[in-house]
C-alpha cells in the first residue's frame, strides 16, 4: 500500500481542527477549513466529528472542483477554492460559527474601527457580508468581495471567515476578530463606541507591517 501523499500537511488540518471547539471558536462540527497544497487544497469533510479525523478522511480538492478522497467535502468548498483562487498570498482558510462573531453577523453588523486591532485584519474594519445561503456560489461570490483587501469577514446570519499564509495565522487571527466582537457587543448597550478616525487606522496599519517583528 502506497504512503498517503501529504501526511504532514492532513495531520496539521486535523490538529488545528481540533482546537476550534476547546478554543470557543466552533461548537460540535460546524464550520470547516482548508490549507492550500500544489495544484489544488485540502478541506476539512463534511459532518465529521474532527476528534474522529484521521488523514485520510481529510479531502483533496482541485480548482475544478473536483476532489479526492472517501469522504465528500465541506459544503463550504466553493468559498475555500474560489478564496485560493483570488489570493495567492493566502495558504489557509478558516470558517467558524464562534458565538460573538456569529451574533454581530446576525445583526448584520460588522466591526467598525472600535479598537486599534480590528487593524490587524488588514483594513480599518471587518466587513460583513450579506447573507445568501451556505454552500452557494453566491456566498462566495460576497464572502470574496467582504475580503478584498482584508484578511477577515463576517457572513450575515453566518458565522466568520479568516485567511492566513498558514493555517497558525488563520486560527491565531480568528480568534483576535472573537474577542474583538465580544468587546464591540459589550460596549453596544451602552452606547455606539468612538471610532478612530482613517487617518489613526492608516497610522497603525503601517505600524502593524513590522509588529511582533524582532530585530538582528
Amino acid at each position: 500500500m502506497s504512503p498517503l501523499p501529504h501526511l504532514q500537511q492532513r495531520e496539521a488540518l486535523i490538529a488545528t481542527a481540533r482546537q476550534l471547539n476547546p478554543s470557543g471558536l466552533n461548537q460540535g462540527t460546524s464550520g470547516n477549513l482548508s490549507l492550500r497544497v500544489e495544484n489544488g487544497f485540502f478541506i476539512s469533510p463534511t459532518g465529521m466529528d474532527y476528534d474522529a479525523l484521521r488523514p485520510e478522511d481529510i479531502v483533496f480538492m482541485r480548482f475544478d472542483g473536483s476532489s479526492e478522497g472517501p469522504r465528500l467535502p465541506s459544503s463550504e468548498w466553493r468559498f475555500h477554492r474560489d478564496i485560493f483562487a483570488v489570493r495567492p498570498e493566502v495558504h489557509a482558510v478558516l470558517h467558524t460559527h464562534s458565538l460573538h462573531s456569529t451574533a454581530l453577523a446576525c445583526l448584520r453588523r460588522g466591526i467598525p474601527a472600535f479598537h486599534y486591532m480590528v487593524a490587524k485584519a488588514g483594513g480599518s474594519d471587518i466587513r460583513c457580508a450579506p447573507y445568501a445561503t451556505f454552500g452557494t456560489e453566491e456566498l462566495s461570490r460576497l464572502a470574496v468581495a467582504a475580503l478584498d483587501g482584508r484578511k477577515a469577514c463576517l457572513l450575515a446570519n453566518h458565522g466568520l471567515i479568516t485567511v492566513g499564509a498558514d493555517l497558525a495565522a488563520a486560527l491565531k487571527l480568528a480568534v483576535e476578530v472573537e474577542t474583538l466582537a465580544a468587546m464591540y457587543l459589550r460596549a453596544l448597550p451602552a452606547g455606539e463606541p468612538v471610532l478612530l478616525d482613517d487617518a489613526e487606522m492608516a497610522v497603525v496599519l503601517e505600524k502593524f507591517r513590522t509588529y511582533g517583528q524582532q530585530s538582528q
